[in-house]
């Protein structure tokens, strides 16, 4: 297959993971012999410091023009650090899922066995977890009518949406229940918005053409707390831009990093696929930002296309990299690996599955694993 892949590698660790998803899809095309066409653009802060735009023409052009998009992350101090700032590095964001119609934003959260120590919350509460997050993207609080009186003391932004907004997301997650375990959960607030009582009347009629699901729903509320208690329980979370937002985020900690977290934004016509992280300054240029999240966004990048096998691959590479404990610093403190090495030993196994579990000590000496 030829496909042809923007590159918005953004902002602080953004380029630095972005290569190594980058490197995982050069394994695909010599392993599996596709013609995979790399074009980079700005987006975000850099794009402003350049440009003066967060996202610049010639960017929405070319995203617009290739198959799909790889996305790093945005984000620089000095924009984040000032509210006042009229120009913002996430404005780019927003706007480039706004116009290539991204509605879809599906996040998945899995608690790896080998990891199940590193998470925050305990072994047999997080065990076996499996969730697939769709979260509306184009819609709702963050992109309505936003106003603020000129005294600068009463502020409002309108949450709004329409049935067409909600039913072609809902039938997107209905269709992966039916290829999961066959259960959707909607996460709303249906007894204080309208808004949700919208979308519980919506995803309700819609259900009717799935009988094969179970369907439940959750105030937001308590789904936040079922998160923690008992997250198992959960196979596809369907929810609005806000809401979905805060409980994705909130679904990181069951892995033990964000840093696993990968994403896929898909519309009609366009797709584009990221890590959920920022772009964590702090750590930009150390080589110790963790690439999985990146590298995993890029196998769903494969599975958009129905590349299943190379997907897969790319999986099993993150697996025996977790396996090996052939990770940064977030979840292995005692004898960490950069972010370039992580790259590098996921690169060859996708290549040589068999020889690079032998070999992956030379991952620790600085030398390739496979020569």
């Amino acid at each position: 297959m030829k496909l042809e892949i923007a590159v918005l590698s953004g902002d602080g660790i953004g380029p630095e993971v972005t290569a190594q998803a980058i490197k995982a899809l050069e394994a695909i095309m010599h392993r599996f012999d596709h013609t995979f066409t790399f074009k980079e653009a700005l987006v975000g802060a850099i794009a402003i410091d350049k440009t003066g735009n967060p996202l610049p023409d010639e960017t929405l052009e070319l995203c617009a023009n290739m198959d799909a998009v790889l996305f790093g992350a945005i984000g620089d101090p000095k924009y984040d650090n000032n509210p006042s700032a009229s120009i913002r590095p996430e404005q780019g964001l927003l706007r480039l899922r706004k116009e290539l119609g991204l509605y879809a934003n599906i996040r998945p959260v899995k608690a790896y066995e080998t990891l199940l120590d590193k998470s925050p919350l305990k072994r047999e509460i997080i065990e076996g977890t499996d969730i697939s997050i769709y979260r509306e993207l184009t819609g709702g609080i963050y992109f309505g009518k936003k106003h603020l009186n000129e005294a600068g003391t009463v502020a409002s932004d309108l949450c709004e949406y329409s049935q067409e907004e909600i039913e072609r997301i809902s039938h997107l997650a209905f269709k992966a229940a039916q290829k999961r375990r066959k259960k959707l959960t909607l996460v709303d607030k249906a007894n204080v918005l309208e808004s949700s009582r919208l979308w519980r009347k919506v995803v309700t009629e819609i259900a009717k053409d799935y009988k094969d699901i179970n369907v439940d729903f959750l105030f937001v509320d308590n789904a936040a707390m079922q998160m923690i208690l008992n997250p198992s329980q959960f196979d596809v979370i369907l929810t609005e831009n806000m809401f979905g937002d805060i409980i994705s985020d909130e679904a990181s900690v069951i892995g033990g990093s964000i840093g696993l977290l990968a994403s896929a934004s898909v519309g009609d016509t366009c797709c584009m696929f990221e890590p959920i992280h920022g772009s964590y300054p702090q750590a930009t240029g150390k080589g110790i930002a963790n690439p999985i999240a990146a590298i995993l966004s890029a196998a769903m990048l494969l599975e958009h296309f129905d590349l299943m096998d190379e997907a897969q691959a790319i999986k099993d590479g993150v697996e025996k990299a977790l396996e090996l404990n052939i990770t940064t610093p977030d979840l292995n403190n005692s004898n960490p690996l950069t972010t370039e090495k992580v790259g590098d030993f996921i690169y060859d196994y996708i290549l040589n599955p068999e020889d690079s579990n032998m070999n992956f000590e030379n991952i620790h000496v600085g030398q390739s694993t496979i020569i």
